[in-house]
């Protein structure tokens, strides 16, 4: 077990000091970038449902009130690592680009037996990376070339705390630290010399917090059938920061700031049927009020919904065989775009196997997903995640 966690550990390591950013996509020029995704790489390979997902197999930040499922003896632990290869497609042509970094941390164990329980980590809120330009011409006399270029991302620390109020009723909160840069340049270079260049440099500066309330209703049958339904609730508040932009143009520099910013109030309801152990179907709907917030560079963004669906299914989680005992995941995820830039939804399909020690209760999960979105540039990607989720009963007493 300490031979394959310390290479895995390593693998991971090695990964991160040589990763680029986390996209490379055009698309994350607007409003904050890329979002990220709350969501364990052990639910990923089922289209990213989490809301009413329970297991003491997995950390689920997208549910604080799922912390309470964990075993009252188990501590657990989560690293993940992913890879993406993204084709942009449009009337020029073709273009390929491979990205990698690591995807989240996160930790979890026990306050109180299985009635209060504890999670922390770190996670992407949101993504920045993208290096393109453009050239134009206005009629045969004046030549130009428009260049794009960005980097950055916020970041999130994150705190958690469940509580069981009975054996059938659990809620918890999450509260989240964000911090990071995020900078965009743009430039208008003409190829004639009497032209003047213009350039346009804008850095956004984070650091604020914002909660998460979350509230799961299960039940086990004597058949060992179960099902569980969640929600979550996220307020709109003030996003705290700095964002200048610096312009030239005719040899003067200009610096001006931008509106309030915001974090949206969002909502999300999922549910989840297992059946003796073996299969589980789950739901997940969230509305995201990205319409009703002020953005650093007054942007008009538009409010999103996502829908995600998928299943697990395992032959047998005590069999002798490893074969039964290995989990295998398949799902679907469609999500309304939030930046007003950009059209068309974008599509997600996910599989996902989840192979387990033999002897632990730790679980090397990978997941490969399969993107598009986008109408006049298309993207489409193909995600491979690998994370292991690591549990290991650090509270039992032992007997002499």
């Amino acid at each position: 077990m300490k031979k394959l966690l310390l290479t895995y550990i390593l693998i991971l390591m090695a990964f991160a000091a040589g990763a680029q950013n986390m996209t490379s996509s055009p698309y994350s020029r607007f409003a904050y970038g890329d979002l990220g995704d709350d969501t364990p790489n052990t639910y990923r390979g089922m289209g990213g449902v989490g809301i009413g997902m329970r297991s003491n197999k997995a950390i689920n930040p997208l549910q604080p009130a799922s912390y309470t499922a964990c075993d009252s003896v188990t501590f657990m632990f989560d690293l993940a690592g992913s890879v993406m290869w993204t084709t942009y497609s449009d009337a020029t042509g073709r273009r390929n680009r491979a990205n990698g970094n690591l995807e989240y941390l996160s930790l979890q164990l026990p306050l109180y037996k299985r009635y209060i329980a504890v999670s922390a980590g770190v996670m992407p809120f949101s993504s920045v990376g993208y290096n393109f330009a453009l050239a134009d011409s206005i009629g045969s006399d004046y030549h130009y070339t428009t260049t794009y270029a960005g980097e950055g991302g916020i970041t999130e620390v994150y705190g958690g705390l469940s509580f069981n109020i009975m054996d059938w009723f659990a809620v918890g909160a999450n509260v989240y630290y964000m911090f990071g840069e995020v900078a965009n340049y743009r430039a208008l270079t003409f190829t004639e010399s009497g032209m003047q260049d213009v350039a346009q440099y804008s850095t956004l500066n984070v650091s604020s917090v914002r909660t998460r309330v979350g509230a799961q209703l299960f039940h086990t049958f004597r058949n060992e059938d179960s099902f569980t339904l969640g929600a979550v609730w996220e307020p709109q508040l003030p996003l705290r920061g700095e964002y200048s932009v610096i312009e030239t143009s005719w040899a003067d520099t200009i610096q001006t700031g931008g509106a309030a910013m915001q974090v949206p109030m969002q909502w999300g309801v999922g549910a989840s049927y297992t059946w003796q152990q073996r299969l589980t179907v789950a739901f997940d709907y969230t509305w995201q009020g990205w319409g009703n917030v002020q953005t650093f560079s007054n942007q008009t963004l538009r409010s999103r919904s996502i829908y995600a669906v998928g299943a697990e299914y395992r032959h047998n989680p005590q069999g002798r065989s490893y074969v039964e005992r290995v989990c295998w995941r398949v799902g679907a995820k469609l999500t309304d775009p939030y930046q007003q830039n950009v059209n068309g939804k974008e599509i997600k399909v996910s599989l996902g196997v989840g192979f387990p020690l033999r002897n632990a209760g730790t679980i090397f999960n990978t997941t490969l997903e399969y993107g598009h979105r986008g109408a006049l540039l298309k993207e489409d990607y193909l995600k491979l995640t690998i994370n292991a989720a690591i549990c290991e009963n650090w509270f039992f007493k032992r007997k002499l």
